[in-house]
């Protein structure tokens, strides 16, 4: 089915290839508060994090560049590709499992494309430009000082609005520091970050002022994904067509007419520009906006509400009069979602903040020495993920195994690394085969950082 818009489809008629624009009227509602409410939390969220610091380190950041990454404060590095791994995996089921039980709630509510498009600067254009009737006029209208001072002054601001948001999203990707430096420092110090900074500005813009609604519809992955994720038992904003048809204009004393009186508000309050009563469709990004619409109209001519909300197609079936709703599935998925969380949230909690590599030194073997003993030469390489300037040192678990450092170094600056050579020394008379496993552990206050296994080789004692 093509997008429609003012109840016709336009995106299977091959004569109608230039786009429509989209003149969503102004919502309002129970569920539109609701929605401000999380929006806005969520925009306050991503405007403050990456001012936080945990321990010196960002509360969030990605910073592709120098593949560094800081979540909750803890800094991972490329040797935490397996928590990376697992969290994609975890992410991507998460994705199919919640789609597949509450349709595209993620896009209408918490999604930044939405987010800002219907919370900042579709208010913006409200605010200047006036509801959705008059923004056609203003634009179909001649050519006049006032249209042009509107426009400038909305353009204006969604440059303005851009630009911050492009300081914002590069501050998630090189850290709030980095992005101060380039805004004080000379511009030909950082030319890459100054140019980083207009191109995002120009890309957000593009998106908000002019591209819009195709993001959702057509260049979104996972909006082309619902096709497949969605099944008649998944929640989705749908149109009680039981309910709602034959429609027709309101007459009190017509008893074989429905519900909906075809008054098309919840066609002019999508932001995508359908119909939700043709049924299902890719473009709708579960606003609720046509909710709202539609509830203020049944209020009015006193009818129940939610002729439109949220319907699995089963729910709409027949069983459903029968009262035989089973809400397993669902029980099940949201279940698996919590479990999969909580191991994703067991390995960043539980992360060594000590990464080690123990390895024999190359080309070495084993040494007798004139005590009796039998020593191995180790290469150490350590780095600190702690977040924190640390000492340490470095204890054998076997007590009958000591430990010579070669080069003395016992501490670690804060994402610093360092390499270490030590010898392990065993008494001949322990030697019990040529190649045992030994275990040294990394300790930083008494506490055991990290523990590291490697193999002692030496010709065993004969008794």
């Amino acid at each position: 089915m093509g997008t429609v818009v003012g109840g016709k489809d336009v995106g299977t008629n091959p004569k109608k290839e230039k786009r429509q624009w989209i003149y969503a009227k102004k919502p309002g509602g129970k569920l539109f508060n609701y929605r401000q409410w999380v929006g806005y939390s969520l925009l306050l969220f991503l405007f403050i994090a990456p001012f936080i610091k945990i321990n010196g380190n960002p509360f969030v950041m990605f910073n592709i560049i120098e593949r560094k990454f800081s979540i909750f404060g803890s800094v991972f590095y490329p040797q935490d590709l397996h928590i990376f791994v697992f969290g994609m995996l975890i992410m991507m089921v998460g994705i199919v499992l919640f789609t597949a039980v509450y349709g595209r709630v993620w896009c209408g509510w918490t999604c930044p494309q939405t987010i800002f498009m219907e919370l900042v600067f579709r208010r913006i254009e409200y605010f200047i430009e006036g509801d959705w009737i008059q923004q056609r006029r203003l634009n179909e209208g001649p050519d006049s000082d006032a249209r042009a001072w509107k426009k400038v002054l909305k353009h204006a601001i969604f440059l303005i609005i851009s630009f911050f948001i492009s300081n914002i999203f590069l501050a998630y990707i090189i850290g709030v520091d980095a992005l101060f430096k380039i805004m004080t420092d000379p511009v030909d110090q950082h030319i890459i970050g100054f140019a980083s900074i207009i191109l995002f500005t120009l890309a957000f813009y593009a998106v908000f002022a002019h591209v819009r609604e195709i993001v959702c519809t057509t260049l979104c992955p996972y909006g082309r994904l619902q096709g497949v994720l969605l099944d008649e038992k998944s929640l989705t904003v749908a149109y009680d067509i039981n309910r709602g048809e034959p429609r027709g204009k309101l007459k009190n004393d017509d008893t074989t007419q429905g519900d909906c009186i075809d008054c098309r508000l919840c066609v002019h309050v999508c932001p995508t520009g359908i119909d939700i009563r043709e049924g299902t469709q890719l473009e709708c990004v579960n606003c609720t906006a046509c909710i709202d619409a539609c509830d203020t109209v049944m209020d009015k001519i006193g009818r129940p509400k939610r002729l439109i909300g949220f319907y699995s197609m089963d729910d709409l079936s027949e069983e459903r009069k029968a009262g035989k709703k089973n809400n397993t599935r669902a029980i099940a998925y949201s279940a698996i979602l919590v479990v999969l969380t909580f191991i994703f949230g067991a390995l960043l909690f539980n992360r060594a903040e000590i990464d080690g590599r123990l390895l024999r030194a190359k080309g070495s073997s084993y040494q007798f020495r004139e005590d009796g003993t039998v020593s191995n030469l180790y290469t150490l390489e350590l780095l600190n993920k702690s977040g924190k300037d640390i000492s340490f040192e470095i204890q054998s678990v076997d007590n009958e195994i000591d430990v010579q450092m070669v080069n003395h170094i016992q501490g670690l600056k804060k994402e610093g690394n360092a390499t270490l050579s030590f010898f392990l020394i065993m008494d001949k008379s322990n030697i019990s085969e040529y190649k045992q496993d030994v275990k040294v552990n990394i300790v930083s206050d008494g506490k055991i950082m990290e523990t590291l296994k490697t193999t002692f080789i030496a010709p065993p004692n004969k008794k």
